[in-house]
């Protein structure tokens, strides 16, 4: 893993998951359960132990999960640009490789780390309290976390935020509550991206709503275009509200 602010190159070493377990023949299975268990408690410890800094410091976390090219950073643009005399927000993106994600949220003018995973699907615990330390942001502050595009992995891993908000768009397709229930029910808000589309698509936003709430019934809804930006003022208020 690599943690870098734009402009910088910052090598972090992080080993991950079982790939270099050595397996045996005989019950190599219950090794890599064993380990896979190791390593979500250590996550869920270290979790706690970001959530409790947070709650100390005021600072509000939020986790931004979807699949690849629903537009999370587009979104995160345009908070940034619409919040700017509201509160000051600070950014952590999480990706495989590149730096090009945390250069655009750099222009919209939002101080940001990037996160890049390699190999890996998602963020973890310690990979946030690593990046947060090299942020460094200030007590009182909003924390946006751009996770790793993916709606399976990081439905599993706490980082410690304060809330979840998973993002999907209207090209994707309505049944994606369905097919990946996890995330859906882990998260808080649902935000569902493109609005702007949705004349051009075959999206059933009745349907989405039906499969929405069927796995999460708690969980709140807001459509929004960060083209056009309509829903948000609500999404802001939402924001605001949760602080």
């Amino acid at each position: 893993m690599k943690i870098r602010k734009p402009g910088e190159q910052l090598k972090y070493s992080h080993t991950h998951h079982h790939d270099d377990v050595e397996h045996e023949h005989d019950h190599s299975h219950e090794r890599v359960i064993s380990l896979e268990l190791d390593i979500m408690h250590k996550n869920d410890l270290l979790a706690e132990r970001n959530r409790g800094y947070f709650e100390a410091k005021k600072i509000f976390a939020v986790n931004l999960v979807s699949s690849p090219g629903s537009g999370k950073t587009s979104i995160l643009e345009r908070t940034i640009r619409e919040s700017v005399h509201q509160t000051r927000i600070y950014i952590i993106e999480g990706d495989q490789q590149t730096m090009l994600d945390a250069d655009r949220i750099e222009k919209a003018g939002a101080p940001v780390v990037q996160v890049n995973t390699g190999n890996g699907c998602h963020l973890d615990a310690e990979m946030i309290n690593q990046a947060v330390k090299k942020l460094q942001v200030p007590d009182g502050s909003m924390l946006m976390i751009e996770n790793v595009g993916n709606l399976v992995c990081p439905a599993l891993f706490d980082l410690g935020e304060s809330k979840r908000v998973v993002i999907i768009s209207v090209t994707e397709g309505e049944d994606k509550p369905l097919k990946y229930p996890n995330m859906f029910q882990s998260s808080q808000l649902c935000l569902i991206n493109k609005s702007d589309l949705l004349p051009y698509v075959d999206f059933d936003m009745n349907n989405f709503r039906e499969y929405l709430f069927s796995v999460n019934n708690h969980i709140e809804l807001i459509t929004v275009s960060a083209k056009t930006g309509e829903g948000f003022g609500e999404w802001l208020e939402w924001l605001k509200a949760s602080r």
